[in-house]
Parts: C-alpha cells; structure tokens; sequence
C-alpha cells in the first residue's frame, strides 16, 4: 500500500496540483481587463505577502521587471486563466500594476517593407 502523500506526487510530473486549486475554483479573473500582451510589473508595497499563496508569491516576484502576461503563464507554468487570475488579485490588491503594451509610434514605410520582401525573394 502506497503513503497517503503518494497520490499527490507523480516522479515525472511533480507535485499534482489541479489550476482551479490555485485560484480556489475561480476560472475568471475579476474587474481587470488582462490579454496576452498586456505588461505587469510589481510594485513595492507594505502589504502583508505572508497571506498570499507560493504562486501568488511567485508572479510577485517573477514580475520585478516588466513582463507580459504570456510571458508570466510561460515562467510559471500554469494555464493561461490561471495566470489572469491570479494577476488579478495581486492587482486588486495593489502588488502589480497593470499597463498597455507600448506600441511604435514610427511604424516602417510600407513601401520599404516591400522593398526589403523584393529582396529576400531575389535571393
């Protein structure tokens, strides 16, 4: 008979945790508005981070430099919505803040860009 600590250890895939675990059955984040290319970042802030979960705990400190939203989901390895959901609390409570990506005010003259495709293809 196998210890009770078995069945939540698997050798290949590690501790087996479901995602809605981690947000305690939550699948939505809640009035922040995150996509994939949205950029987060932490703040310092005197809140007590001993309450918070070891993933919270870990966007935390994963986002001390600027990261998008797919970029955190990558690094921590869970599912995309967990992710949003749990930037979400760390929103609402003020430990990451949450801003548009920056886009290129000088875009490339389309002219150009089709000049350098006709070079490639002659190559």
């Amino acid at each position: 008979m196998s210890e009770p600590d078995d069945r939540w250890f698997d050798e290949a895939a590690g501790p087996l945790v479901r995602p809605y675990a981690m947000t305690r059955g939550r699948t939505r984040p809640g009035n922040t508005d995150l996509d994939l290319a949205t950029q987060v970042v932490t703040v310092w802030t005197e809140n007590d981070s001993g309450s918070l979960s070891p993933e919270h705990q870990a966007v935390i400190e994963l986002c001390r430099t600027p990261l998008s939203v797919a970029e955190v989901a990558a690094y921590v390895d869970v599912p995309l919505v967990v992710v949003k959901v749990l930037l979400s609390d760390l929103i609402e409570r003020g430990d990451v803040v949450a801003r548009a990506p920056r886009m290129a005010n000088n875009l490339p003259d389309r002219n150009l860009l089709q000049a350098v495709l006709d070079g490639v293809r002659r190559i």
